[in-house]
């Protein structure tokens, strides 16, 4: 069983900071890219931002400068840093990994339970 844990979400006012975590647990072999979504009310899923096992990352045009995803390999645990929040940031933000699991060998695509983030004006 392989899952992902995030933490981090909350509501914050329009300015300012969070950081999300997510964590990666189980019978795990390798995790590759990792990456957040977010999915405002109403709204499709989006992109925010990835992250490979090489730390090579994209992001969303929307959060560039903004927003900083990292990750620590040991830990097989991905970051968001968010800051200068603004209110169109509110949503449910969403982790996500590729993930080779052990016993048995399979990839998996894995998503979190979903954190909420709230930015007020």
């Amino acid at each position: 069983q392989v899952q992902l844990v995030e933490s981090g979400g909350g509501l914050v006012q329009a300015g300012g900071s969070l950081r999300l975590s997510c964590a990666a647990s189980g019978s795990i072999f390798v995790v590759n890219t990792m990456g957040w979504y977010r999915q405002a009310p109403g709204k499709q899923r989006e992109l925010v931002a990835t992250i490979t096992r090489i730390f090579k990352t994209n992001y969303t045009d929307s959060v560039k400068g903004r927003f900083t995803i990292s990750r620590d390999n040991t830990k097989n645990a991905v970051y968001l840093q968010m800051n200068s929040l603004k209110p169109e940031d509110t949503a449910v933000y969403y982790c996500n990994a590729a993930i080779l699991s052990s016993a048995p060998y399979r990839n998996l695509d894995i998503w979190g339970q979903g954190t909420l983030v709230t930015v007020s004006s």
